[in-house]
């Protein structure tokens, strides 16, 4: 029994360290310019197809390193959800999108890579999915977006969709820029993921309820 267990922590903290470094290669380098060799060397594994014994394929890999982070972001919205239900003020639901990715950032330390992860992954149609699905499966998610909705009944499906990747899009990459930024030791327009996520939340306000030009 003993053995069986100390093999089963080898083996998780053998996963641990090629989620790290794949995010990490992922994050700089982008999905499809790091192969599983790269992965496996800067994981410190001898055996190159270790990625492949663990994870399988790469679009595997790419979603054990979303779930690796959900659980917190998850929680966070989850508590910020109930917190404000029965709200019909937008700002309060589009913080409850925003916010628990930037305070699970801040809690992540000084080195991260997930945002320019999430960036990278974000931008490209096969992995993007993943994400989507994902989200799909997140009851807090689910409950923010309807509570969202319930304060823009005027708007119609197609600006709502339209404004809604808008709103991925400048998330991804605000986050990402500063993240990269902050690796580099570059000057951020925010001197915190707190302030950041104010900033993101007054422009995101204004984008939903900016008027619709009727062709």
């Amino acid at each position: 029994m003993t053995g069986r267990t100390a093999r089963a922590e080898r083996v998780e903290v053998t996963r641990d360290h090629i989620l790290t470094a794949a995010e990490r290669l992922f994050a700089e380098h982008g999905v499809f310019s790091v192969s599983n060799r790269q992965i496996s060397e800067a994981a410190g594994q001898g055996n190159t197809a270790a990625v492949g014994y663990h994870f399988g394929t790469k679009t595997h890999l790419v979603r054990a390193i979303v779930r690796r982070h959900s659980e917190s972001i998850e929680r966070r919205r989850a508590q910020m959800v109930t917190a404000i239900d029965g709200s019909d003020d937008v700002r309060d639901w589009v913080s409850c999108m925003v916010r628990p990715v930037t305070e699970h950032l801040a809690q992540l330390g000084s080195a991260t890579w997930y945002a320019r992860f999430l960036a990278q992954v974000g931008t490209d149609p096969a992995f993007y999915a993943i994400m989507a699905e994902e989200n799909r499966t997140s009851p807090a998610l689910q409950r923010n977006i309807e509570g969202f909705n319930r304060c823009l009944p005027a708007l119609s499906p197609a600006v709502r969709a339209e404004r809604g990747e808008m709103m991925r899009q400048l998330v991804l990459h605000t986050c990402g820029v500063r993240e990269r930024a902050l690796a580099e030791g570059a000057s951020t327009p925010r001197k915190s993921w707190h302030d950041t996520a104010t900033g993101l939340i007054d422009a995101l306000v204004g984008l939903w309820l900016a008027p619709v030009t009727r062709d």
